[in-house]
């Protein structure tokens, strides 16, 4: 038999933390962190972390364990996500997975493919085309190679569009190719996978809340405070919304009530990606977090019965 999984996932401030946590206590579970923001150190306001009284509550695992200068990816995701999944098996608890980003679900419950190594000349030539004629252009020539990516890259996620020129560049091959051959046909796990789900003027009435109470928190001072510990504001980590508009403030490019606008408009836009990838999975069982939260613990509960 496959191990049992539960998956707590939707959009970004649906949820999905308070639900994860309720359902932890109720099953005796631990949580594996599969948001690709919250793995990083110093920066804890922007990425809406669970708050250290919840994370002694709990055991909390994949937050906080590289710095934002590090490179992170899938792959690496993966491979840590099955060493902790088989600790906390062993010691006879339950595991839930809970976030918002999708490929890293993926990578988890369906294998990844990893491709060739990177091409540092390769990148490095990239990176100068983006600052000439920007991220727009590379897109351009992404989509030339391969139409089908205007369904699985956004045009401004600069870091898979990077990877997918430089796959075609080093084997000749589209991305969506190996992709396709690959199929995503590991599955170690047996999955409940719950989705949260709220009304959409609810979703974005939050989503609004909450970036208002991260600026009054002091994620403006969190920037600054990253930025004194050396760390770049263009590293691919302080790139990711809410960090990169009070970056603009900081070098002078915004005021701060102009960032917090746009912090809001492109969280809410986050949120519509991650339910348009979410949605293609047809396994996905939705429920609303507060009033579902009985209904949910209870087929949690059978499930792993």
């Amino acid at each position: 038999m496959k191990p049992k999984l539960v998956v707590v996932l939707g959009p970004t401030a649906v949820g999905k933390s308070e639900l994860a946590l309720g359902l932890a206590l109720s099953i005796d579970g631990e949580i594996v962190n599969a948001d690709s923001q919250q793995v990083y150190r110093f920066m804890d306001i922007g990425t809406g972390k669970p708050s250290a009284e919840d994370r002694l509550r709990v055991s909390h695992h994949l937050i906080d364990v590289v710095d934002p200068d590090e490179e992170f990816n899938a792959a690496q995701f993966r491979r840590m996500a099955l060493a902790i999944i088989e600790q906390i098996q062993g010691r006879e608890k339950k595991v839930i997975v809970c976030g918002g980003t999708g490929l890293y679900l993926k990578a988890l419950t369906q294998g990844l493919f990893e491709g060739p190594g990177s091409d540092a000349a390769f990148r490095a030539a990239l990176d100068r085309q983006i600052e000439v004629q920007g991220l727009a252009a590379l897109y351009q020539r992404l989509v030339a190679i391969d139409g089908s990516v205007t369904s699985t890259i956004h045009p401004n996620d600069r870091q898979r569009i990077v990877r997918a020129l430089e796959v075609f560049e080093i084997t000749g091959r589209p991305l969506s190719a190996w992709q396709h051959e690959h199929a995503f046909h590991d599955e170690p796990f047996e999955l409940l996978r719950i989705g949260l789900l709220r009304e959409r003027a609810e979703l974005y009435d939050r989503i609004n809340r909450r970036c208002e109470q991260m600026v009054q928190d002091g994620l403006l001072e969190e920037v600054r405070e990253l930025v004194a510990r050396g760390y770049s504001l263009d590293l691919k980590s302080l790139r990711s919304v809410g960090y990169r508009q009070m970056g603009a403030v900081l070098r002078g490019e915004k005021d701060l009530t102009g960032a917090l606008e746009e912090m809001k408009q492109e969280t809410r836009r986050l949120a519509k990606r991650q339910l348009t990838w979410f949605r293609r999975d047809k396994e996905i069982l939705w429920f609303h977090p507060e009033k579902q939260q009985r209904e949910i613990c209870q087929r949690a509960g059978e499930f792993l019965a």
